[in-house]
């Protein structure tokens, strides 16, 4: 009988993924850019944040990248303001790695922003399985989506530093208990930082301003 090899292919991927999102991170430090990757399910509010917290934050050098299976919808929507964005197709892929977020990152011009979004793939399952380089996870959940979301994808709510709880104005329409979600998220990740927005409106947004700017002069101290 022969003898055979077995190979733990998707360790192997992450190990190898992990060091090349800890190299991408060094080179981050060293040119003071800030990397936040922002995930949630499609259709939950992404594209409006990043539109007024763009527009909020002016004083910083703000690059996006976009990433889709297909298309540049949300691409096209971005390049109205004032931030540098790039398309990042993910040739059907569900999720970004940190090669893929390298390659975004020197197409934006790592020298020519101070804070840089990646705006991943509408997912709540393979983006939080890999890691991208960033500095800090942000996650949107919308009310429509149901508050036991973090009892069905657990990892999200785990390696996020923030969620944004967002479409806070429909609350009053949907069987969405706020205070439940907040205990399964707390008891999964206590140090997340929780946030209610209206991004449509506003409502809430200066707290998730605060914070970004806050997180990012830490970065550069």
């Amino acid at each position: 009988m022969s003898e055979f090899k077995i190979i733990e292919i998707k360790k192997n991927i992450f190990d190898n993924n992990n060091k090349e999102a800890d190299l991408l991170r060094e080179e981050l430090r060293v040119s003071k850019t800030f990397l936040l990757n922002l995930m949630s399910s499609p259709g939950s509010g992404k594209t409006t944040t990043l539109m007024r917290t763009i527009a909020a934050l002016q004083e910083m050098k703000i690059g996006v990248m976009e990433a889709d299976i297909d298309s540049a919808v949300d691409a096209d929507t971005i390049a109205k303001t004032s931030a540098k964005v790039i398309q990042i197709h993910t040739g059907g892929m569900c999720h970004l790695d940190a090669d893929m977020t390298r390659q975004g990152i020197q197409a934006l011009g790592i020298e020519d922003v101070e804070l840089a979004i990646l705006e991943n793939v509408g997912n709540l399952v393979c983006p939080a399985e890999f890691d991208t380089g960033s500095v800090k996870n942000a996650m949107i959940l919308s009310v429509p989506e149901g508050h036991d979301k973090p009892l069905k994808y657990p990892l999200m709510f785990t390696i996020c530093d923030v969620l944004l709880i967002n479409k806070m104005d429909v609350l009053p329409y949907f069987d969405f208990d706020i205070n439940a979600c907040k205990e399964y998220v707390k008891k999964l990740n206590p140090d997340i930082k929780i946030i209610p927005i209206t991004a449509r409106t506003g409502e809430g947004m200066n707290e998730w301003y605060d914070w970004l700017r806050d997180e990012v002069k830490k970065w550069n101290e």
